[in-house]
């Protein structure tokens, strides 16, 4: 008996060795992001609009930006050189050669020459804020998406939490493998909806920054200008 019992139990070692796939667990198959996004539900529609969305802003207000923040080292040089030579046709001229802000304020104030300085710099600083305004176009849609896209994501999850719980309390039988398939997949909308926000949200501040470099440009700009009008004119 004790004989038979070791045999039986060498055979079962040898097969083991033998054959380890008979005594491991199937690992489960990868699955791909794509599907896992899909699986996220209907709310993955909305998600992937709003990324579309952030991603179409985002670069027309770069190269807008870029482009606005592209201006001439030499500009006020040019202009000072116009200005202290009473050449104000010339300077009207080279100020509508560039299609920057600061070029657009500058030809402003150069429209004004000969008016109090009082209503040149009132409407310099009017066109600046017109120019302000046509930089930060389009730009409160990332901040919207920032906000909404999470929100739209747990929304998702918990829609998805509560079909889940009301099929199991409908039937009654759950396993754990049933439980946690049907909250990863439901927590994807939250994952899609965090990333879309947090990338909104970069998106938002960076532009912000280049905003504000314009900005700046214009102030130095006009600044610049107002002084170059309070020196003599040579003759």
């Amino acid at each position: 008996m004790i004989f038979t019992d070791i045999i039986d139990s060498a055979t079962g070692i040898k097969e083991v060795v033998t054959n380890p796939a008979t005594t491991t667990t199937a690992l489960p198959e990868k699955i791909s992001l794509i599907t896992m996004l899909m699986q996220g539900g209907v709310l993955m529609i909305p998600l992937f609009i709003l990324f579309a969305m952030a991603v179409w802003v985002f670069f027309e207000r770069y190269l807008t930006l870029k482009k606005a923040l592209q201006i001439d080292e030499r500009f006020m040089a040019a202009i000072r050189d116009y200005i202290t030579t009473a050449n104000i046709v010339q300077a009207k001229a080279y100020t509508k050669s560039f299609t920057n802000p600061v070029a657009r304020v500058i030809e402003k104030g150069i429209m004004r020459i000969g008016k109090p300085i009082d209503i040149i710099e009132s409407s310099m600083e009017n066109t600046g804020k017109v120019e302000m305004y046509k930089v930060q176009k389009n730009l409160s849609v990332l901040s919207s998406i920032a906000g909404i896209a999470p929100m739209f994501g747990f929304l998702g999850t918990i829609i998805g939490m509560i079909k889940l719980f009301y099929g199991i309390s409908s039937t009654g039988e759950y396993t754990l493998n049933t439980i946690a398939g049907g909250i990863y997949t439901k927590m994807m909308t939250s994952a899609s909806g965090l990333i879309i926000g947090l990338l909104a949200y970069m998106a938002h501040n960076y532009l912000n920054a280049q905003i504000d470099k314009i900005e700046h440009k214009i102030q130095e700009a006009s600044t610049e200008f107002m002084d170059i009008l309070q020196e003599p004119v040579a003759k």
